[in-house]
C-alpha cells in the first residue's frame, strides 16, 4: 500500500507559511520542495540570490515538518538526475503511486505554462490553488488590466486604496491628498549623511549552499559570502519588517529616491529591503501595509504622512500594477521592443568597471549585495540603457539575475515596461529618460566623476547630456506628441545646427566607444 496519495508542488517563491494548504496535517499528503537546475540556470543569477532562496526553501521545509507535515526536500545532489521539472514529478508520482497532483499557480508565466503542459498529459486527478499572497485575487486581475491597453498606475493605487480601506478618511484619502511623491525627492545632505542607521543584516551560514554550487558547476554572478545578509525566514523577515518602521520609515519618504557615494550605508539608506522577504512570500504585503501604518499611527513616531504613503504606494500600488500588468499581457509582453533597442549590454554591467561613476556605484552595489534601490534600477541602469538603446533581452537578463528579489513577474514590467519603454507606453505615458542634471541633482555621485556633469560636448563631458540628446532627438515623433515633453524639445530646437550637431556627433561617439565610458 503506498503511503501517500497526493503530492503538493511548492515553489522556491510559494513560502507562504499561512496558506489554507497547511490548516491541516494529512500523512497521505507529500509536499515537494526542490533545487533545481532549471531554476538556477534560466539567468545569470547573483550568488546571493541562489542562496537565499535555497536557504529560504530549507528552511521553509523545516518549519513544515516540524508543524506535523509530510515533506521531501531536495537538495541539487538529489535531483541531479532530473533534468527538469516535469522529469522529476513524473519519478515521484511513479514511485509513490501518487494519484493526486497539486500545485499552486506559479507567478512566472514560465512556470505557469510549463506546469500546464505537464497536467495535460497525467493520466491522475488535477488540482490548482492561487498562491493566496497577492491582494488582487488572480481570478480579478481582468477587472483591472486589459491586454494591450495602457492603464494608469495612480488610479489603479487609489482604487486599492479606496477597496481595502487603507489611509481613508471615507471616500476621501487621509491628509487630503492621494500622493506625496514631490515632497520624497530630498537630497541627502552633509549633515543627513551622518543619522543614515545602520543596516539589519543578518549572518546566515550558507556555506554548505555554496559548496553546491561549486559542486554541480552551476555559474553564479557577484559576490559570495559563506553568511547570507538577507532574511531567509518569516522570523528573520518580521525583524526586518520592526526594525524598519522603528528606524527608517521615519525618513523613508523623503529620502526614497536619494543616493550617495559618502556613507558606509550608501547601499541600504533608509529602504526597507523587504523586497525578497515579500517576492518569496514570507511575509504578506497587507501585513507589511498594516506594520508600517500601526507604527506611523504610534504617538511621537516622528514619521510624516508622506513618509507611509509613499511606502503604502510602493506596495499596494506598485506591486499589485506591475503584476496585473505582466499578466494581461505576457506571453507578448516579453518580446516587445517598441523603441527597437539592438546595442549590446556593456561588459562593464556585469563587472562594475566603467568610469562613469552613477554606473560604477550601482553596479557595484548590486553586485555586492544582489541589491540597489528603485531609483538606482530606473534612473542610472535603468536610463543608461534606455539612452544607449540597448536590446532589451540583454536588459531583462541582467535585471533579473543580478538582484535577490528579481522575479520576472515584477522584473518584466518594470525593465521592458517602466525603464526601456519598450511596451510603447502600456506602463509609462512617456519615456523615463534623463541626462546628468537628474543624477546631479538626486546624488553626489557627480562630484567624484571622471566625466564633467555640466558638459555636453569636448573631452570629459558627461555621456548621459549628449546620450539623451541623442536619444529624444532619433524618437522624436513617438515622444513630442506627449505634451510634457514640448518644453523639452523646444529647449533643443532654440539651439543652433551647430550645437545640435555637435552634441550629436558626441553621443555618437560614445555609441561607438560604448565599451570604454
Amino acid at each position: 500500500m503506498n503511503q501517500f496519495h497526493t503530492l503538493r508542488l511548492i515553489l522556491g517563491d510559494q513560502l507562504n507559511a499561512s496558506h489554507s494548504w497547511y490548516s491541516e496535517c494529512d500523512d497521505g499528503v507529500l509536499y515537494l520542495i526542490a533545487e533545481l537546475r532549471q531554476e538556477t540556470d534560466y539567468a545569470p543569477h547573483h550568488v546571493q540570490k541562489v542562496c537565499a532562496f535555497f536557504a529560504a526553501m530549507k528552511g521553509f521545509a523545516l518549519a513544515l515538518e516540524k508543524a506535523g507535515h509530510q515533506v521531501l526536500h531536495l537538495t541539487l545532489d538529489e535531483t541531479q538526475r532530473f533534468p527538469s521539472l516535469e522529469v522529476l514529478l513524473t519519478a515521484l508520482i511513479e514511485k509513490h503511486g501518487i494519484t493526486q497532483f497539486e500545485y499552486q499557480l506559479p507567478d512566472e508565466y514560465r512556470l505557469w505554462e510549463q506546469l500546464r503542459l505537464f497536467c495535460a498529459s497525467l493520466g491522475i486527478e488535477i488540482n490548482t490553488t492561487t498562491s493566496e499572497h497577492f491582494l488582487v485575487p488572480d481570478d480579478a486581475l481582468s477587472q483591472h488590466f486589459t491586454k494591450s491597453k495602457h492603464h494608469l498606475m495612480e488610479s489603479f493605487y487609489r482604487k486599492m486604496r479606496k477597496q481595502f480601506d487603507v489611509m481613508m478618511e471615507g471616500d476621501k484619502p487621509e491628509g487630503g491628498k492621494w500622493n506625496y511623491d514631490k515632497e520624497n525627492r530630498a537630497k541627502l545632505s552633509t549633515s543627513e549623511l551622518e543619522c543614515i542607521p545602520e543596516p539589519l543584516v543578518f549572518t546566515n551560514d550558507v556555506s554548505d549552499i555554496l559548496g553546491r554550487l561549486e559542486r554541480h558547476g552551476v555559474k553564479t554572478i557577484g559576490t559570495a559570502a559563506p553568511q547570507l545578509l538577507w532574511p531567509v525566514t518569516r522570523r528573520q523577515s518580521m525583524e526586518l519588517l520592526d526594525y524598519f518602521c522603528k528606524y527608517l520609515l521615519p525618513k523613508f519618504g523623503s529620502f526614497q529616491d536619494a543616493m550617495t557615494i559618502n556613507s558606509p550605508h550608501r547601499w541600504s539608506l533608509y529602504h526597507s529591503r523587504l523586497s525578497f522577504a515579500l517576492n518569496s512570500k514570507m511575509l504578506h504585503p497587507m501585513q507589511v501595509i498594516q506594520a508600517a501604518i500601526e507604527a506611523y499611527r504610534q504617538p511621537d513616531s516622528g514619521i510624516g504622512i508622506n513618509q507611509i504613503e509613499g511606502f503604502v504606494r510602493q506596495i499596494l500600488g506598485w506591486r499589485e500594477f506591475v503584476r496585473g500588468l505582466y499578466w494581461a499581457n505576457m506571453p507578448d509582453y516579453s518580446t516587445m521592443n517598441a523603441l527597437g533597442g539592438a546595442r549590446t549590454l556593456p561588459e562593464f554591467f556585469w563587472t562594475g568597471e566603467t568610469k562613469m561613476q552613477c554606473l560604477k556605484q550601482a553596479i557595484q552595489q548590486s553586485l555586492d549585495y544582489g541589491y540597489a534601490h528603485h531609483i538606482q534600477r530606473l534612473m542610472v541602469t535603468g536610463n543608461f540603457a534606455l539612452l544607449a538603446g540597448i536590446v532589451p533581452e540583454d536588459v531583462d537578463a541582467w535585471y533579473l539575475g543580478i538582484y535577490v528579489d528579481a522575479i520576472e513577474w515584477v522584473e518584466l514590467p518594470n525593465v521592458r515596461g517602466m525603464a526601456l519603454f519598450a511596451d510603447g507606453g502600456l506602463f509609462a505615458t512617456k519615456p523615463y529618460s534623463a541626462s546628468g542634471n537628474y543624477i546631479n541633482k538626486m546624488s553626489d555621485y557627480c562630484t567624484s566623476c571622471h566625466y564633467k556633469v555640466k558638459e555636453k560636448v569636448g573631452e570629459g563631458a558627461c555621456p548621459l547630456n549628449s546620450l539623451y540628446w541623442h536619444f529624444m532627438e532619433r524618437h522624436r515623433a513617438r515622444i513630442a506628441v506627449n505634451p510634457r515633453a514640448g518644453m523639452v524639445y523646444r529647449g533643443w530646437d532654440v539651439k543652433s545646427e551647430k550645437e545640435r550637431n555637435d552634441i550629436l556627433t558626441q553621443a555618437e561617439c560614445y555609441l561607438t566607444n560604448i565599451e570604454m565610458l
